[in-house]
């Protein structure tokens, strides 16, 4: 198998299209057409990894966090970054990043921090606003399911954990063939009069230009009256951050005990606490303080993330127990969590998880 199809198949389970703008995911260096001899899965693709996927003879690294996130300007090794890309090149290795995409995923580092802690209930925290588009299009009757299968068959219809949603209505459609039409029906310049079906559909909006092509291709007129609309609505099944709910809520320092002891915690940085119960929890794995104000309108009684910033501590107005894991410490799941989606997919080549050590942050105790 090629990097390209192993690639195409992953996209599938994680798009890249709901990474953030600002984020550099995907092939960062390699060739798509190089096959595939062994996968080694990594949080951060830095020169030891590069090393131990040589040693494996893993010609792919899919790592979390990408090596390259600033412009590149040359390539001589000055720097780990460089070293590391340097080698990788050198040997043939090729490097997938994953990051926000992952970040983003319903099933992805906010929901494997969510499920360590044992939370139900789980939503998330801030969901990705316009990024949902709807289709409508009109299809004679007895061409409406060749139709609908098609749209089915590229995403369209799919809503949090439905797919294959539509609604129909049955009407009367008119049209006149002008001069220069090959009408499917009907003949020029005579009014016609079609049982018509009108199809309805909700895709994400990266998807547009596939749901769009499979409706045509799979439509019998010559012009295919649809209309695309952007919608208001949120995605509530995408987006940075996840809370839910402990059956039985916890005292705060109980609740502090149990994250130290789910997480192999040496330290938490933590707010005042509120002497209140700890009942709902908002989590955002990595660089999180731009969500404490989404987790205390969630009515959150605790927040759960790393580099929270002196000043960051405050915003919570004594309603929310802040918790400052750490930001590796918040991710460090998330190789284990790749690991498991890339051996369901691929059984025929190897899949590793790299042991080299990439947090760079320690404790003096």
């Amino acid at each position: 198998m090629k990097i390209r199809e192993v690639i195409s198949k992953i996209e599938k389970r994680i798009p890249l299209q709901q990474a953030e703008d600002f984020d550099n995911v995907g092939l960062l260096c390699g060739s798509w057409d190089r096959n595939v001899s062994g996968i080694l899965i990594c949080h951060d693709a830095l020169e030891n990894v590069v090393d131990e996927a040589i040693q494996k003879n893993c010609n792919l690294i899919v790592c979390f966090h990408p090596i390259i996130f600033s412009g590149l300007k040359s390539l001589t090794g000055k720097n780990y970054v460089e070293r590391a890309v340097l080698k990788a090149i050198e040997n043939k290795v090729a490097i997938y990043a994953i990051h926000t995409a992952f970040d983003n995923d319903f099933f992805g580092v906010n929901y494997g921090i969510c499920n360590r802690l044992g939370l139900k209930n789980l939503k998330i925290l801030q969901p990705k606003k316009n990024s949902l588009k709807q289709l409508t299009v009109f299809v004679p009757k007895e061409h409406a399911e060749k139709v609908r299968e098609a749209l089915f068959a590229v995403g369209a219809g799919s809503i949090g954990f439905y797919d294959e949603c539509s609604f129909t209505v049955n009407g009367d459609g008119t049209f006149r063939p002008v001069e220069g039409s090959n009408p499917f029906s009907g003949q020029q310049d005579v009014r016609e009069n079609a049982d018509e079906d009108m199809i309805s559909v909700i895709f994400e909006d990266y998807k547009q230009g596939q749901v769009v092509s499979a409706m045509k291709n799979a439509h019998p007129y010559e012009e295919v009256a649809h209309q695309v609309y952007s919608l208001d609505n949120t995605n509530q099944y995408a987006g940075l951050g996840m809370y839910g709910d402990f059956e039985e809520p916890l005292d705060e320092k109980d609740f502090l005990r149990m994250v130290k002891e789910k997480f192999n915690l040496e330290v938490i940085r933590h707010s005042d606490f509120n002497h209140k119960k700890i009942k709902r929890v908002g989590v955002l794995g990595g660089s999180g303080a731009g969500g404490i104000r989404s987790a205390v309108s969630k009515k959150c009684d605790a927040y759960l993330t790393g580099d929270v910033k002196y000043h960051d501590f405050f915003l919570a107005e004594s309603k929310m127990l802040i918790c400052d894991i750490g930001h590796f410490e918040s991710e460090q799941f998330v190789t284990q969590q790749l690991f498991e989606i890339f051996s369901q997919k691929f059984t025929t080549f190897a899949i590793s998880k790299s042991i080299e050590k990439t947090n760079p942050v320690n404790y003096f105790i």
